[in-house]
């Protein structure tokens, strides 16, 4: 069996307020009061930071907006507690809330618990005791394009998940909005990020029915089973979920679909080993969804375009912090050469009119 992922020391400067936190969760949960509480942060992510909150006998965790944000609007836990609410009963693969602070003075933010849901995690590379064949690589991609497929497929109505968001003209609201977020983080003169926007905006496809988007789904955002890891048995990350056009969570991961024969610069940023022998291409990835979804890939350059410059923009809003001193995390440093990397391949891709 393939070893579960699990959490590591807290990273210098974004501990969690013990003091404070101890006593409030010990009330909130109905714990005794002299239940241990204790906390690890999982590796990983460069947004909402995710801890492992241990209440006595029972761990949760914990999800908080990272130090120094000025994104509010990124980082609303409300709205994040509310769509799991609403999915967690129709979607096994979504972890369930548990509660939710609106105290700031407890954490200097508010934060929710929702379950752990244990399981293996692949991130940029496999787990030391993964033998990562071809079958494997293979049965993985099929395993992660299903799961993107059957997310599409939630009700949204019934669910009432289609009232966290505004699917009419969503695909013009996120290319002005994230547009206008990047000006706002600008730091670096990057002439790509400005072509790729200009191109996004005058090249915007007709958007077919709305559906839950996730819009950030990647390796690292997929639980595993450990005894099956072609099995997806939960998601994670959920901050940026809303409701939309479904292409466009396709593009976006299209984006973090690192393939063997793209430029080291790219390679250099992969979200997980989707570039290993026997994985999907990303046209393999689409057409698996297209097959499964039977939507169109006409416009996919668009998406995939979308992809890439939207990321570059949340790795620009990410360096941003870094160079303001909001974080000390010497993962940020380098998130402006990302930045390069991710307008030039969206140039590419645009020039190429394919994936």
């Amino acid at each position: 069996m393939t070893a579960i992922d699990n959490p590591r020391p807290v990273r210098p400067g974004e501990e969690l307020d013990l003091g404070r936190l101890a006593p409030y969760l010990r009330d909130a949960l109905g714990a005794p009061a002299d239940a241990d509480v204790s906390a690890q942060q999982f590796p990983g992510g460069h947004s909402n930071l995710t801890y492992l909150v241990n209440v006595g006998a029972d761990a949760y965790v914990l999800r908080r907006p990272p130090f120094g944000t000025q994104v509010k609007t990124a980082h609303d836990m409300e709205r994040e507690h509310a769509l799991l609410s609403r999915l967690a009963p129709v979607c096994e693969r979504a972890p369930r809330p548990v509660h939710l602070c609106l105290d700031e003075s407890i954490l200097g933010a508010k934060f929710y618990l929702m379950e752990r849901r244990q399981g293996v995690v692949i991130r940029r590379t496999p787990p030391r005791d993964v033998v990562f064949t071809p079958e494997l690589a293979r049965g993985l991609a099929t395993a992660a394009a299903d799961a993107l497929a059957d997310l599409h497929a939630i009700d949204i109505e019934a669910s009432r998940l289609v009232e966290l968001g505004h699917p009419d003209g969503y695909v013009k609201r996120q290319v002005e909005g994230w547009t206008k977020r990047y000006a706002a983080a600008k730091t670096d003169d990057i002439p790509a990020v400005d072509a790729v926007a200009t191109w996004l905006a005058g090249h915007m496809p007709a958007s077919g029915a709305p559906t839950l988007l996730h819009n950030d789904f990647k390796y690292d955002n997929l639980v595993l089973a450990p005894d099956d890891l072609t099995r997806v048995t939960a998601i994670l990350d959920w901050e940026m979920a809303t409701v939309g056009d479904p292409l466009m969570d396709l593009g976006t991961a299209l984006c973090y679909w690192v393939q063997a024969d793209d430029p080291p610069e790219l390679q250099a940023f992969a979200f997980g080993p989707t570039n290993a022998p026997g994985s999907f291409t990303r046209a393999e990835f689409a057409g698996h969804y297209a097959r499964r979804t039977g939507r169109s890939l006409d416009a996919i350059t668009f998406y995939y375009a979308f992809g890439l410059f939207k990321t570059a923009v949340v790795a620009q809003q990410i360096y941003v912090r870094f160079v303001r001193g909001h974080t000390r995390d010497p993962r940020f440093a380098i998130m402006i050469e990302g930045v390069r990397a991710l307008a030039s391949q969206a140039e590419r891709a645009i020039e190429a009119g394919r994936l």
